[in-house]
């Protein structure tokens, strides 16, 4: 067997332990998860595939391809974990791919090592496992950027006006279009912004428009059917989607939804990009060596424009969440790969070296503090785990964290010192779906209540909520006809609308309802509202919660 094919297989392998078999594992989290199920789900159940609804109430804030490849899934796999989890696993899969393939077009045939380890790095940087195997939307949308960039640069190498270059072109669009359908306008800028500065730093002028019409085109093609059809099914479609979730995001200030200051993810992005944030000097110096082949300087061009403008575009954004950034992974990945291939082939190991012993320092104290915190209790920290299995298990994934970078730093093979370093996450990674803390499913993991208590109710029981557990309601209770107590949320725009009249009641009416109709009501929310609602309503037959930060089930 070939070097280069075991290296295949090995990240084949790891791909799989980290990101597929532990699918359908941990709990679902509130609220994404149960929102990127349950949309899907009532498109399966309605029939309407155009019209995103939560609750059977329009929901406009993405468009809809993320939930059609969930409802996909759940119709191949089933109402469960695995299956509204999986579309964002096999984006991290494809991202990784189409990495490899961006690598191989760079690079002589017989370099084998470079395109792996940018997968590699890749797929152990901390954001990208923990967003990749969550049921969210940001994944699938670094794919399909991924591919778009993928793609330009091809055509942008290949000789002008020719079939290949139109055919990649039009593969740009297509996929920047299919972008499109999973976030919206984002999709469009992350893009443009790269292949702009990438175009100007070549001085490619002439190709800043010659290079973008066919590319557009597609994109616009791909969007469009769905864009008309939306229009046509639900007029007010564009203007909500495009002012409130692209214009009132990006300049709302402080009354943008997630706000942060502008060096917020200049703050949070060694802790995302770990471990290889360790061995970001060691990439940087390598990099400045002259690489001998144009179309490699032209990459590494390509990959820091692609990492460095989406970056600071979305620092200039009034809302921000760590999962924005996640597009610059690959470019990222690319970039650290070529850096650290380069200075170790040059014999440069000192830098490497130092990283490395900064990586045994800082992962070397976590054992040591999670066994205080765990085992032996100090400054009334609460242990994170009930279980001893579970606390040893973490103490053993974060001891082989410290231990590999010890290996890294003493392998003689300039290759296995990258992947030893590479793998120092992998063990805690694969055991993390069975590690979740406590306090964390008790705050956001109500399913095993609610499955509990299902056979409770039937298709006449009055089902209420507050805003806060609606999602897991309507997921596991299979129901879209919930009513809100007190505050809409999310599902405000959709309670405006005359037909879901009825469905938001304030306290009073609560009251009045719960009053009117005892025997047939199921109150479910998280604790802490049920204590303030208390006053409001007459004792309930039968009540149950998951912990005292956790949600209530009460019938009354």
């Amino acid at each position: 067997m070939t070097t280069q094919r075991k290296l295949y297989i090995f990240l084949l392998g790891l791909f799989i332990c980290i990101y597929l078999l532990p699918l359908g594992i941990r709990p679902l989290m509130e609220p994404d998860e149960t929102r990127y199920g349950e949309i899907p789900r009532e498109m399966i159940s309605s029939g309407n595939w155009i019209s995103p609804h939560l609750n059977g109430l329009r929901y406009f804030e993405k468009p809809p391809l993320g939930y059609w490849l969930n409802a996909v899934s759940i119709m191949a796999f089933g109402e469960n974990r695995f299956a509204i989890r999986l579309p964002s696993a096999l984006s991290v899969g494809l991202s990784a791919l189409l990495i490899m393939l961006l690598i191989r077009q760079a690079y002589p045939r017989n370099e084998i090592w470079v395109g792996p380890i940018a997968a590699l790095v890749f797929i152990t940087s901390l954001e990208v496992p923990i967003v990749g195997t969550f049921a969210v939307l940001d994944s699938m949308l670094a794919a399909t950027l991924t591919m778009t960039m993928t793609c330009f640069f091809l055509a942008s190498q290949a000789e002008r006006g020719s079939s290949r270059q139109r055919w990649l072109l039009i593969a740009a669009g297509i996929s920047c279009g299919l972008a499109f359908l999973i976030k919206g306008f984002l999709a469009l800028v992350v893009p443009a912004l790269t292949m702009g500065a990438y175009l100007i730093w070549q001085r490619r002028w002439r190709d800043l428009l010659g290079l973008a019409w066919l590319p557009l085109i597609a994109a616009t093609l791909t969007a469009l059917p769905w864009s008309l059809a939306i229009h046509r099914q639900e007029p007010d479609f564009w203007n909500f989607f495009f002012w409130h979730e692209h214009v009132q995001r990006f300049l709302g200030g402080e009354k943008a939804q997630h706000a942060e200051p502008f060096w917020y993810f200049f703050l949070t992005a060694p802790a995302i990009f770990m471990p290889w944030t360790f061995l970001l000097p060691a990439a940087g110096l390598g990099l400045r060596i002259n690489a001998p082949r144009t179309e490699t300087r032209q990459l590494i061009q390509f990959c820091l424009a692609w990492f460095c403008l989406p970056f600071l575009f979305f620092s200039l954004s009034s809302g921000k969440l760590l999962t924005y950034i996640l597009p610059c992974f690959p470019p990222f990945a690319i970039l650290v790969s070529i850096g650290l291939i380069n200075l170790l082939r040059d014999g440069r190991q000192r830098p490497f070296q130092i990283g490395s012993r900064l990586a045994i320092f800082i992962f070397g104290l976590l054992p040591p503090a999670f066994l205080l915190i765990q085992f032996i209790g100090i400054g009334g920290v609460t242990p994170p785990y009930s279980k001893n299995w579970q606390g040893l298990t973490a103490l053993a994934g974060l001891t082989v964290m410290a231990l590999l970078p010890l290996a890294a730093s003493r392998a003689q093979n300039w290759n296995k010192k990258i992947i030893l370093f590479g793998l120092s996450p992998a063990l805690l990674l694969c055991v993390t779906p069975f590690l979740m803390p406590d306090q964390t499913v008790e705050k956001k993991s109500p399913g095993a209540l609610f499955l509990q208590h299902k056979k409770e109710i039937n298709s006449n029981t009055i089902i209420l909520t507050d805003e806060v557990s609606l999602r897991a309601a309507c997921w596991y209770l299979q129901r879209s006809d919930i009513l809100i107590v007190r505050d809409a949320g999310e599902t405000a725009y959709g309670i405006g609308y005359k037909d879901a009249q009825g469905r938001l009641l304030n306290l009073v009416q609560f009251r009045d309802k719960v009053m009117a109709n005892q025997g047939n009501i199921v109150l479910i929310a998280r604790n802490s509202n049920y204590q303030e609602w208390i006053p409001f309503l007459p004792h309930p037959k039968t009540i149950a919660d998951n912990g005292s930060s956790g949600y209530i089930w009460a019938t009354f």
